[in-house]
């Protein structure tokens, strides 16, 4: 298992965790974090956006020119934003510590 910690838009702190492999939007989902992925991991949508913590940007693979050209329609973008959907788990990723920025919703739990 990987552990991984969301802040929460009110600033609490979410531990979770997945198996190598998983993306990091299915943990954030199952921890019932507001993440939606719409699109379900096609990087056809923002829904998924997520801030991740300075010290760990740099240890994630870089993003996609996709993945880029769909953060420039999120809000809120900051220099460290993914998109949780490709950020895939695995064991140098353990401890990761990202945020769920304060216009993230998912439409399906209203």
């Amino acid at each position: 298992m990987v552990d991984v910690v969301f802040t929460n838009k009110d600033g609490s702190a979410i531990a979770a965790s997945g198996d190598e492999g998983d993306s990091l939007l299915r943990v954030a989902q199952a921890a019932g974090l507001p993440l939606e992925g719409t699109c379900e991991g096609q990087m056809a949508c923002s829904t998924c956006h997520v801030v991740v913590a300075a010290e760990w940007f740099e240890r994630l693979p870089p993003a996609c020119e996709e993945e880029e050209d769909m953060l420039d329609f999120a809000a809120g973008v900051q220099p460290t934003s993914r998109l949780a959907c490709q950020i895939v788990l695995d064991a140098k990723l353990a401890g990761l510590a990202v945020a769920v920025p304060d216009d993230s919703h998912d439409m399906r739990r209203i």
